[in-house]
């Protein structure tokens, strides 16, 4: 079973960046972010897959950009030009099914890190 440990997040104002890394224990086909505001459904923010194909939120791109590293074990979601409806917990997650995860949502993948908190004010 492919774990994953994410680390980042924090606190920023408005219009300040930061930046998520995820580390999954083998590399893994696909991985993505989603974030999640209390009482309301998970968002997908961006995926990623092996073969270097990206897939953004409207909300989102143009300012978060999401890379893998050459053993694709790892996943980085550098975030700029930040709001406060940024302001979620994000969770790094991940998919070993490459036919088939690119075409779903990353909201859907089983393989979850444990969540960290992104604070826009």
């Amino acid at each position: 079973q492919v774990q994953l440990v994410e680390s980042g997040g924090g606190s920023v104002q408005a219009g300040g960046s930061l930046t998520l890394s995820c580390s999954a224990s083998t590399p893994v086909a696909c991985m993505g972010w989603f974030r999640q505001v209390p009482g309301k459904d998970p968002q997908e923010v961006a995926l990623m897959n092996t073969e270097g194909h990206r897939r953004y939120s409207p909300s989102v791109e143009g300012r978060f950009t999401i890379s893998r590293g050459s053993a694709d074990n790892t996943l980085v979601l550098e975030m700029t030009s930040l709001t406060p409806e940024d302001s979620a917990t994000y969770y790094c997650a991940a998919d070993g099914d490459r036919y088939q995860c690119y075409w779903q949502s990353v909201t859907k993948y089983k393989i979850l890190a444990q969540g960290t908190q992104v604070t826009v004010s």
